[in-house]
This record gives C-alpha cells, sequence and structure tokens, in this order.
C-alpha cells in the first residue's frame, strides 16, 4: 500500500491583508503560507509518506519573484533529499501566457533535481516509492489551443469548440488508460473545473475561458484515486473511485472564512483506497463581526458584538448595521481599541439605513404645488394625527406670513 500526500493551490505570493514582517523583511502573509507548507512537509516526514502528489498552481502569478521561487523550492528539495518521490502537476498559475516558454516549475527538471517529477503534458509516469511502483496519469492545466489546430477553430461556436476540446482530452486519456499496467496502484492528478465542484470566492473566470471536465471522466474505475487542484474548498466528488479536491493550504480572502484548509492523505493499493483529509492547525483565521447597532446605546451593542469573538492572530472585518439617527453615537477610537487583539483589520463598515425620500403620488407635481401643500403631503405620508397636523399647518402659515 503507497501512502500520498495530495495538495494543491498553494499560491505563494498572496499577499493581502498583511504587512512586511521586521524580523525577516518578509510579507507576513507569504510567512502564513510557507507556516502551513512547513506543518505539510513536517507531517510527511513524521507520517513517513511515500509520495507528495502536488495538483497544481504554487504561486500567485505566472512570475513569482526569486524569494517566492527560493521558499517553495527549499521546501521541494528537502522532501526529496529525505527520499520521498514528489509529483508537481502545472496549474493555471504556472503556465505562461506565450506557448515555447518556461513554466514556474520547469527549474526542477532543468536542474535534474533527483526524486522531482514535473508534468506539464498529459502523460502517464511510472514512479518507485519506498511502498512499491506507482503509476500516476497526469492531466494539467489545459488551453483549448494547445489541443486544438487552427482549423479546428474556424466558423465554431465556442460551444463547438469546448465539445471538440473535451473530446480530444478524452482520446489522449484513453490512450494513457490503454497502456496502464493493472496490477500496478494508479492516481490520475487534474488540475482543473470537473463537473459538480462547490467554487471558493477564488472563481472570477469569465464564461467561456475554462474547460469544465465531466465528472464520469475522472471518475474512471482504471484509477484508485482521483487528486485534484484548482478549486480551493476540499471536496469529494464521487467515492468509487474518490474524486477529491484537497482544498487550499490556507485562506485567500473573506470567502474563505469558514473553510477547513490542509491536505489529503491517501493509502492507495491496486482496487482498494483509504483517504482521510488533514486539517492545518496554523492557517490564519479571517473572522467577520456583524452587528446590529440601532438600539438606544448602539456602542453597547458594538462591544458585545466584539466580545462574542476569538480576535487573536485573526483578520477581522467589522460590519456596522446602524440608522441615520444613531451613525454619531459610534466611537471609531473606541472600535479600534476593541480590536486591538486582531492581527489585521482589514475593514471596517458602517451601512447606514437612510430614511427613503418621500414619493409623490403620479398625479402630484411639487413645482406646482405651494409650500403649504407640499408640507401637507409629507405630513400626511408620515401619518401625521388629523388634529396635529392642522394645528402645525397653522404654525407654518403664521411663519411664512412673518416672512
Amino acid at each position: 500500500m503507497v501512502k500520498i500526500l495530495h495538495f494543491a493551490d498553494l499560491h505563494i505570493g498572496v499577499e493581502n491583508y498583511g504587512r512586511l514582517d521586521a524580523a525577516t523583511g518578509l510579507h507576513t502573509r507569504l510567512l502564513d503560507f510557507l507556516r502551513s507548507f512547513d506543518e505539510l512537509v513536517d507531517y510527511a516526514f513524521k507520517e513517513q509518506v511515500d509520495l507528495v502528489l502536488f495538483a497544481g498552481d504554487a504561486y500567485k502569478n505566472r512570475d513569482p519573484n526569486p524569494t517566492h521561487q527560493r521558499e517553495f523550492a527549499k521546501r521541494i528539495r528537502q522532501l526529496a533529499a529525505a527520499d520521498i518521490p514528489v509529483f508537481l502537476l502545472t496549474g493555471n498559475h504556472d503556465i505562461p501566457n506565450i506557448a515555447g516558454r518556461a513554466n514556474t516549475l520547469d527549474i526542477f527538471p532543468t536542474l535534474e533535481v533527483p526524486n522531482v517529477y514535473v508534468a506539464r503534458k498529459l502523460a502517464t509516469y511510472r514512479i518507485q516509492t519506498r511502498s512499491g511502483p506507482l503509476q500516476i496519469v497526469a492531466l494539467p492545466w489545459l488551453v483549448r489551443s494547445h489541443l486544438l489546430s487552427r482549423d479546428d477553430y474556424k466558423n465554431r461556436t465556442l460551444a463547438e469548440i469546448d465539445e471538440l476540446t473535451l473530446a480530444t482530452i478524452e482520446k489522449l486519456l484513453q490512450a494513457e488508460i490503454a497502456s496502464l499496467d493493472p496490477h500496478i496502484p494508479t492516481i490520475l492528478a487534474v488540475h482543473g473545473s470537473v463537473q459538480g465542484a462547490v467554487y471558493s470566492s477564488e472563481r472570477s473566470v469569465m464564461l467561456g475561458q475554462e474547460i469544465v471536465l465531466p465528472r464520469n471522466l475522472v471518475a474512471n474505475p482504471a484509477f484508485d484515486y482521483v487528486a485534484l487542484g484548482h478549486i480551493h474548498r476540499h471536496q469529494e466528488l464521487a467515492s468509487n473511485p474518490p474524486v477529491v479536491y484537497s482544498g487550499s493550504l490556507d485562506r485567500i480572502d473573506f470567502g474563505e472564512e469558514k473553510e477547513e484548509k490542509g491536505f489529503v492523505v491517501a493509502e492507495v493499493e491496486r482496487g482498494h483506497v483509504r483517504y482521510q483529509f488533514v486539517e492545518l492547525a496554523s492557517t490564519r483565521p479571517f473572522v467577520t463581526i456583524e452587528v446590529q447597532a440601532d438600539g438606544a446605546d448602539p456602542m453597547s451593542q458594538v462591544r458585545e458584538a466584539i466580545a462574542k469573538h476569538e480576535l487573536q492572530e485573526a483578520i477581522v472585518r467589522l460590519i456596522i448595521h446602524t440608522t441615520a439617527e444613531k451613525n454619531h453615537l459610534l466611537d471609531d477610537n473606541e472600535i479600534h481599541k476593541l480590536l486591538d487583539q486582531a492581527f489585521k483589520i482589514a475593514t471596517i463598515v458602517r451601512d447606514v439605513q437612510r430614511e427613503p425620500r418621500l414619493r409623490l403620488g403620479p398625479n402630484q407635481n411639487v413645482e406646482q404645488m405651494t409650500p403649504l401643500e407640499v408640507l401637507r403631503v409629507y405630513l400626511q405620508a408620515r401619518q401625521v394625527e388629523k388634529q396635529r397636523m392642522e394645528r402645525l399647518l397653522e404654525y407654518a402659515r403664521r411663519l411664512m406670513s412673518d416672512v
């Protein structure tokens, strides 16, 4: 039985909601992501995993700076030097915009780093681990133009191009399946969207830019386990074989606030697999505090809401729902002091509910009305008691007369 550690979507370089760390000169959010990566590496050593499989997106962008590359390579080398093979699948954040350029992971085969395998095209890799051989069919992030010729695009609709692309992928995948050794444990590693997956907040893909793979295309009995990357939420899409998104290692923003972050450990043998999700303890918490502060003492409502949350080391946003009448009773200085324990205050939002403007009827034109008539309409709209309304109108007449 081969023990595999499956993770994805590291996204080194995300630097929102942080600051420079004085001790290291690095951004604190970079340190967050590296701390999660270190916890994964320690687990791999302690639990003696046979292979680490990374399902794509090492960095935030396709041109990572040298510091980010150094930190990623340092940890990959630690694993490989400990006789743990590392399989790196290229994701959409790893592939350059121009065909022919090197991707962010090509440095490893270029330097011939032992025990590191980089998959940038659909192919099968046979890897010898401490617990026996393993075969991995790699399906990296695929671009339509890399699969289809220019003639295939001519006079085609987007739906037709997608259909052609999926047909090509299926044909290539079936060719790889036909060449598999049926006696060796087999994994399909995919970076992409699979039908039925639930997206996290990282989804900002425009319609037509992303190929969505049918679930039955990947949930093939030829595979013992399907390791997915690209979507940040951990989830299982099928159980036989298990089709699993490991999710990202750390939170990107508040859209991932409630999600568990970690990696998957799968024990695979031919025809049988069991796996578990391992939640990381070191991920930075994101906390949203939402409060209705429109009572007699709105600040006390804010204090009470903040006191209910653990803010230590958290990235916090505070959303205060209040009225125009109560808004001036909120003290910014005190609110910031109440949030002092937070690692970072992302934002403080005041959602001030304004009184709706008075709407005149369809047959009423304010430009054709006298001031007293406008006042009468206003008082009626406010449902002022008739006797009081007549008294107020009388006072208004006197004031206007005096003017």
